[in-house]
């Protein structure tokens, strides 16, 4: 007897779109950039319909798997910014955080960052840039409210940690790129170059009253 389609009524929609997620994460673990609708279905146990169903096109599922990894990655980049440690270690921690992520899944990384390497664009249309670019801007406004809840920026402070925020990103996601492709050096000769840059004014600056340390 079909097990899968005995149990499917008994799920809710949020179960089964979980579930179809982290079938998708095992083909993206194993294919990376190439990882197909077909491929995704078929680890499912379902059709390509049903997949469409549930998620669209394949940007619609790009979309789901970007959020469920952006919001594991700021969760843990919030813990490394928040950690009992002076500033400079918690700047390195999150620099080394971002990069043991990517480090660790480079597949899903260059699923989300760079799917048009296996030709993802010819299925449904699918764009990279126009996926990938408001990934990037949410991690840089997640930093700026960090940035601007724990540091004492002076006049127009927010407008500077909306700079300083997708500045940092824009680096990280750069020089992670070029690391994880090249491997240049060091995992942690990476961070201490990369905190190095950034220990500037921000040493100096002084944490807002009453507020978060950073």
């Amino acid at each position: 007897m079909d097990t899968t389609q005995r149990t499917e009524p008994q799920r809710s929609p949020e179960q089964r779109r979980r579930e179809l997620l982290e079938a998708a994460d095992r083909v993206v673990l194993r294919d990376g950039p190439g990882a197909s609708m077909n491929a995704i279905a078929a680890e499912a146990g379902i059709t390509k319909p049903i997949l469409y169903r549930h998620f669209g096109d394949k940007g619609g599922l790009y979309a789901a798997l970007a959020k469920r990894h952006t919001d594991a990655l700021l969760e843990a980049l919030r813990a490394a910014l928040d950690a009992p440690a002076e500033r400079r270690k918690r700047v390195e921690a999150t620099l080394d955080t971002y990069l043991a992520a990517i480090e660790a899944r480079p597949q899903v990384y260059r699923f989300l960052m760079h799917p048009a390497e296996a030709g993802s664009q010819s299925e449904g249309g699918f764009d990279v840039g126009r996926h990938s670019a408001p990934l990037l801007r949410r991690l840089g406004e997640e930093l700026a409210k960090v940035i601007e809840e724990r540091v004492d920026l002076g006049p127009a402070g927010d407008r500077l940690a909306r700079v300083w925020g997708h500045g940092i990103v824009g680096m990280m996601h750069a020089a992670g790129d070029w690391w994880l492709a090249e491997r240049p050096c060091s995992r942690a000769d990476l961070v201490h170059s990369l905190a190095d840059l950034l220990w500037g004014r921000l040493a100096a600056a002084g944490d807002v009253a009453g507020g978060p340390r950073f």
